[in-house]
């Protein structure tokens, strides 16, 4: 079975950084780890977004041409309409469950992510989420903190 690590906003947003230091560096480090063991890596497009709105805002032009770059590198998984079908359904169960991962307006990233995820696990692909929040995702699907993948 073949692996297939999604990278979260947490852990790309590390790795778009220019000048990166201690975690961030070691995120890098990481990252090049994983590539040059053959992983397969990808960016959700969700993760991306969360990303560059923020790079965008913060007028991080050297972090958002990291971030390009990096899309033209690593795997790209678009989020279709089925991503957000399934998303509207973990949400509202999530909410029903009493355990919402986000406030009640917020469009809640991590549900879109797991079900991203959650399609593009097969019966030849395991799918793991590297993240710094592994507490809301791992209720939706299989997440890590990114130093344990």
């Amino acid at each position: 079975m073949s692996r297939l690590i999604l990278l979260d906003s947490g852990p790309l947003g590390m790795v778009t950084n220019p000048k990166a230091k201690g975690i961030p560096l070691d995120c890098q480090q990481w990252l090049k780890l994983l590539l040059r063991r053959g992983e397969r890596v990808a960016i959700p497009e969700i993760a991306d977004y969360e990303v560059r709105r923020e790079l965008l805002r913060a007028g991080l032009l050297q972090s958002l041409r990291r971030l390009d770059d990096l899309k033209q590198t690593l795997e790209y998984v678009s989020i279709r309409t089925e991503t957000m079908l399934l998303a509207a359904t973990l949400w509202a169960e999530a909410r029903q469950a009493g355990q919402p991962t986000a406030d009640i307006k917020a469009l809640d990233g991590d549900v879109i992510l797991s079900a991203q995820a959650r399609l593009l696990c097969d019966q030849t692909t395991e799918v793991v989420v590297a993240t710094t929040n592994v507490g809301h995702l791992s209720r939706f699907i299989t997440a890590s903190d990114w130093q344990s993948v």
